[in-house]
């Protein structure tokens, strides 16, 4: 125990890098929202401000009036979720199966799952376009959620078999030696035990599909089919000058959906890290 022990100097030192480690990390966030309440004449000036002298709302009926904002975040909203649902559907049983069954295929599958993460949008952009040309899914929100889902299943899977290897093979022994069948100990023991991977693993998927642009700019063609990061990038001129004011506010409301998602399951999210963490 004694080794963990430090001195003052030490822990404040480590209170400091953490601090300033949490202000670069909200720094661009509390600046977006500074932004989004500023009148035009504050965005112009040249001694800018953190907090808005005349805080106003203009921005935001703007940006509403300018882009089909509500449209763009149902089809985002669409294109997440279910890709979210899919890829953790999938990959669920993937994970257990490789994680439980370990072998030569299992370390094949675990090392290409590692290098496919590696791999740049511009690789894979071309034959999954070629692919849903010929499935006429081009320009569908539908095949949108097909790329969503081949490119998360990767992580998912790999964060699925962590959780998995968590829980330990010893439950699913004692639940057999007390008469349960296979499918019983899955849903009755190792099941309940993946919720919060289960729940983590999607909220990863989900940010991860709400925030994609590069697939949506490439794959979606009319506005009534654009998902909101395709759309913000709207508020920038044809010489490149951004609408400072109105793009800070739909940025700041596309923001707000990963917040509350957050919030609202973090101890599971956290629970569920923690756990992958600690046992595997």
């Amino acid at each position: 125990m004694s080794a963990l022990r430090t001195s003052r100097p030490a822990r404040i030192g480590q209170y400091a890098a953490l601090l300033a480690y949490l202000v670069f990390l909200a720094f661009p966030f509390l600046w977006l929202v500074s932004t989004a309440f500023k009148p035009a004449p504050e965005l112009a000036s040249l001694h800018p401000t953190w907090i808005p002298k005349d805080p106003t709302l203009d921005n935001f009926r703007q940006a509403f009036d300018e882009q089909p904002l509500l449209r763009a975040a149902a089809n985002s909203l669409v294109a997440a979720v279910a890709a979210a649902v899919i890829a953790v559907a999938v990959a669920t049983p993937l994970a257990y199966v490789t994680a439980r069954h370990r072998g030569r295929l299992a370390s094949a599958a675990t090392g290409w799952v590692v290098i496919s993460q590696a791999f740049p949008f511009v690789l894979v952009i071309i034959p999954l376009f070629l692919i849903l040309k010929n499935l006429h899914l081009i320009n569908s929100v539908f095949g949108l959620v097909l790329v969503y889902v081949v490119w998360s299943l990767p992580f998912a899977l790999w964060m699925l078999m962590g959780y998995v290897r968590a829980v330990p093979a010893e439950l699913e022994e004692a639940a057999a030696v007390d008469g349960a069948g296979r499918l019983r100990t899955l849903v009755s023991v190792t099941a309940p035990l993946l919720v919060p991977g289960i729940v983590a693993t999607a909220l990863f998927a989900f940010v991860t599909a709400w925030n994609e642009f590069f697939f949506a700019l490439v794959l979606l063609k009319t506005p009534e089919k654009q998902t909101l990061p395709v759309v913000l990038t709207h508020f920038l001129g044809a010489e490149g000058v951004a609408d400072l004011g109105p793009l800070a506010a739909a940025a700041f409301l596309a923001t707000l959906p990963s917040l509350v998602v957050f919030a609202v399951l973090q101890r599971r999210i956290t629970g569920g890290m923690l756990a992958g963490a600690v046992k595997s």
